[in-house]
């Protein structure tokens, strides 16, 4: 017969030991001595696994294929040169106008009055030929968005005398002024019709521009903002697949005396 004394004695004893041991493991403290770390070359194949350009091939080409579909076609290269100007600065500023209307339009039951963009934010040319939606990444490669900001006419003015003491051709539509000798705008005309400084404009520009990017601080002065929550390169993808063959803008819209 089983000693059920004995068997309960050893039975705690046992459970006494291992309370012992579990409380001085987990007192014990761990710390990292050295992290090793190896370098894989993207060239290196490991064995019994397919090779990473393997992998990534389908994606790659899927990728290929949606950035060479062709969307419309350029008579002529289109790109930054110009002095105050450009041809590729006018078409951007026309699409951002007129597409940004749309949703600003429908959102807001109100117009944009202009638009302005920067010149160091075009980041390619549109070559002679097909024009892909690739060719819309070249161009914008950024995520900016297009936003409506409200601006009083001391604003427009600032605006102005912005764009001439910087001597770049930052892309407008909407409007048009005079240089004058003295460097201060004349002539000033938005969407057709004399300006008023009295007026609130609304004007389309990027989410980096409105908070003040290149330093168009006039930007932050402004009496409220809209979010079209339109990325100006889909600005450009829209535009390329609506029209057959794309524009060549050479209308002056900034002159000098």
């Amino acid at each position: 017969m089983v000693n059920l004394k004995k068997y309960l004695f050893l039975h705690k004893q046992y459970l006494v030991i291992l309370t012992l041991i579990c409380a001085f493991s987990c007192s014990e403290k761990y710390h990292v001595d050295k992290i090793e770390g190896k370098q894989i070359p993207v060239t290196e194949k490991t064995a019994g696994t397919p090779s990473i350009e393997d992998f990534i091939k389908p994606y790659r080409e899927h990728i290929d294929k949606d950035l060479g579909s062709v969307l419309a076609y350029a008579p002529q290269t289109l790109d930054k040169s110009g002095e105050w100007q450009t041809t590729i600065g006018n078409l951007m500023a026309d699409a951002a106008l007129e597409y940004g209307n749309k949703v600003f339009a429908t959102r807001e039951k109100n117009k944009i009055d202009f638009c302005l963009l920067n010149f160091g934010g075009i980041r390619s040319i549109i070559p002679k030929g097909n024009v892909t939606t690739r060719t819309a990444f070249e161009i914008m490669p950024f995520e900016n968005s297009l936003i409506v900001a409200a601006l009083k006419g001391e604003q427009v003015k600032e605006m102005l005398a912005y764009i001439i003491s910087e001597k770049k051709a930052h892309p407008v539509a909407g409007i048009t002024f005079t240089i004058a000798k003295d460097n201060t705008a004349k002539n000033i005309m938005i969407q057709g019709k004399p300006f008023d400084a009295d007026k609130t404009y609304y004007v389309v520009t990027s989410d980096y521009l409105v908070n003040g990017g290149d330093n168009m601080n006039f930007f932050k002065k402004n009496t409220g903002t809209f979010d079209l929550d339109y990325k100006l390169r889909n600005v450009l993808i829209d535009y390329f697949k609506d029209v057959d063959t794309l524009k060549v803008l050479t209308d002056v819209r900034i002159s000098k005396e």
